[in-house]
């Protein structure tokens, strides 16, 4: 992954699908890979999927996606989001001191700056608007300022309004996500930026899709980007789209029901017969934890609870054994391999003996009782029984 980051920076581009079960880690990973983009000052936009978002539809779903992305858009300086008018501002100031050094005119070096963008679908667009923020400037329009701003963060819901307020003929619809995170790629490297990262989670709900032709045209939207960074057409921009097994290897529903993303898509056959992992496939499957490894986070996680004072831990290593081994008798090996519950139980545990100093550790633990990490669509799974779909009868038996 920190490859993947380097060849962004360096004006290439990135695909990866983060897989891994419910409760494994996937959220936790991107975050982290997420830090250390902002550390080698690439931008980066994050959003979960969900009913009314996602990459591709026709009312109005991939326009909030993008919206999402926008409004968690972060930087170095601004890691918690809401960093989209900073990097506006940045490109301005940038463009500033370039008039200066050639002496000359700043409305023509953001021209000149912006040419590039021009060439893109919906580029021209795009150069006006910000254009437009810049004459703001110049004219202390806070109202022609916001209105660059909202229609960057595809706030325009329609062409009239937009035509009305900044004089474009076009908006960021759902017809142009992918253009337009392109386009923004472009844009954070003119504003000083090494480039764009994007992080999708919760991929799977695209896999909850009842709609097999909703499905497959998010799919093709997901082909389109994987085949633009694997084969360099996209610059300074990377993917990384978090999702469970299913959502992948469903010959059905996931990826792999799209003939042409399964042959991309597809493990390798010489990692799997050695026994070993392909770091370069598109694909990451994320290792599950050995029980040793899960008792050091947990010590850890003790640790990080008492403030890193050791006089002060809750709870003696014998009690950490007690609790994985308790655990492996309730959950069996579900405990180490989706890790998120036993680590809540844990850290509930903490709280009540920090709270309730007279409570016994070892009460606590014969007590507590664990559910193995499950997904949550239930009730979608009842809609698609109650649906009239076609695909529904594939599991219908007498």
């Amino acid at each position: 992954m920190y490859q993947d980051i380097e060849r962004i920076t360096e004006g290439g581009s990135a695909f990866r699908l983060i897989i891994g079960e419910y409760g494994s880690g996937k959220t936790f990973f991107l975050s982290v890979i997420r830090s250390i983009a902002l550390e080698k000052k690439l931008v980066t936009v994050n959003a979960d999927l969900a009913p009314d978002r996602r990459i591709h539809a026709s009312s109005g779903q991939a326009r909030n996606l993008y919206s999402e992305l926008m409004r968690n858009l972060a930087t170095r300086n601004k890691p918690d989001g809401n960093a989209l008018t900073s990097v506006v501002e940045r490109f301005v100031t940038e463009a500033r001191k370039e008039a200066e050094a050639k002496e000359a005119n700043v409305s023509s070096v953001i021209h000149e700056k912006l040419a590039s963008l021009s060439e893109l679908v919906g580029g021209y667009d795009f150069a006006k608007v910000i254009e437009a923020y810049w004459t703001g400037h110049e004219q202390d329009n806070e109202s022609l300022r916001t209105n660059a701003i909202r229609w960057l963060r595809a706030e325009y819901s329609t062409k009239t309004d937009a035509k009305k307020d900044l004089g474009v003929r076009t908006i960021i619809s759902d017809s142009s996500f992918y253009d337009a995170l392109k386009l923004m790629s472009l844009f954070v490297r003119q504003a000083g930026y090494e480039g764009l990262l994007v992080n999708l989670d919760e991929m799977v709900n695209l896999y909850k899709l009842n709609s097999t032709q909703a499905r497959t045209s998010n799919y093709e939207q997901i082909l389109r980007i994987l085949n633009d960074c694997l084969q360099g057409t996209a610059e300074h921009l990377g993917f990384l789209l978090g999702g469970t097994p299913e959502f992948l290897l469903d010959p059905r529903k996931g990826l792999y029901s799209y003939e042409a993303l399964q042959t991309r898509l597809a493990e390798n056959s010489f990692a799997q017969r050695a026994g070993v992992i392909d770091y370069s496939s598109p694909a990451l499957h994320l290792s599950s934890l050995t029980p040793e490894e899960l008792y050091i986070l947990l010590k850890n996680l003790r640790h990080v609870f008492a403030g890193g004072d050791t006089a002060k831990y809750l709870v003696p290593d014998e009690a950490l054994k007690s609790f994985l081994f308790h655990c492996s008798q309730t959950i069996g090996d579900a405990y180490f391999r989706t890790p998120r519950n036993t680590i809540k139980a844990f850290l509930d545990m903490l709280a009540v003996l920090e709270q309730n100093p007279s409570v016994v550790w070892s009460q606590l633990v014969e007590a507590s009782t664990f559910e193995a990490e499950r997904p949550s669509d239930v009730e979608l799974d009842v809609i698609e029984a109650q649906n009239c779909d076609t695909e529904g009868l594939v599991d219908f038996k007498l």
